[in-house]
């Protein structure tokens, strides 16, 4: 007989991933769409959960949910999201919905101090005293910063990519996989929903082409960005473990081996996805 049901959740702006645990040994992972607060709405989430999560899990008997999310920074963000949770999880007991980046660094650092770091469509980071977040350089966003991320690196590539600075070759390689021009990226950054996503898409072709010296170098800078940006403000920022979770992190890792060191610091684990981490956070090594 199931005792009950957990779901911890690790929800960034392109994809949310679902962990399904019944303490029965039995682990199953759902993806469904990202749930950041600044581009969806309760219903939107309610009606996602509905489509693409109800089909594996009853929801009338899951017990308890962890939510950890993009966006989730502030309690009206995060109400946005808890009154989704509520609504599709009737009977749930317990429903917590906080930032990813408490996630990153429970995930990553457990009970231990140190800089857990998120780099993935976006990116964030944090200075974590083995419970609560006690430094933070603020994430301004897609627009704003967002620096090492894949958005980020998106960027860089298309502009490049007007400004005439790319290799022959490489603009060859670039026209003959998106057949794009200025007014398609314009429409899509400006009038489309979920800008940063279609921007981080481009980081697919720099993983295809890394090892072009000029393609090498701008995730370089990408990386050196957001360590003189966010990193080296923290205290102490050179004496502290370091680790990171992230697709963008995960793919370019040793890139961001490189620059780390290149900074005076000593990177540890890296993860590309926090869920193993959360497990066990969660469970404490039940499972």
């Amino acid at each position: 007989m199931i005792e009950k049901i957990v779901l911890i959740a690790d929800s960034g702006a392109t994809k949310t991933d679902w962990l399904i645990n019944d303490f029965e040994n039995e682990i199953r992972t759902v993806q469904t769409i990202g749930f950041n607060p600044y581009y969806v709405d309760s219903k939107v989430i309610y009606d996602e959960l509905t489509k693409n999560l109800y089909p594996y899990i009853d929801n009338n008997i899951v017990e308890e949910v962890h939510f950890y999310g993009a966006g989730c920074s502030n309690s009206m963000n995060c109400m946005v999201v808890k009154n989704a949770l509520e609504d599709f999880f009737p009977e749930a007991k317990t429903i917590s919905v906080e930032h990813d980046l408490l996630g990153s660094a429970r995930a990553l650092l457990g009970n231990d101090k140190g800089i857990s770091c998120i780099l993935g469509t976006g990116s964030n980071s944090c200075l974590y005293d083995g419970n609560q977040i006690i430094e933070n350089v603020p994430s301004l966003g897609f627009f704003l910063a967002d620096e090492g991320s894949g958005a980020y690196m998106g960027k860089l590539l298309i502009r490049d990519y007007f400004f005439g600075d790319l290799p022959p070759e490489i603009k060859e390689a670039f026209d003959a996989r998106y057949y794009t021009n200025l007014e398609k990226v314009l429409d899509e950054v400006y009038n489309k929903p979920r800008p940063n996503r279609y921007v981080a898409s481009f980081t697919h072709f720099l993983q295809d082409h890394i090892s072009n010296k000029h393609l090498r170098e701008l995730v370089k800078k990408a990386f050196n960005d957001y360590f003189d940006v966010q990193i080296c403000r923290y205290t102490d920022y050179n004496k502290v473990p370091m680790s990171a979770v992230g697709s963008i992190v995960y793919h370019f890792e040793e890139i961001f081996r490189e620059v780390a060191n290149e900074h005076g610091i000593k990177v540890d684990q890296i993860l590309k996805s926090p869920l193993e981490g959360l497990i066990n956070y969660h469970f404490n090594n039940k499972l």
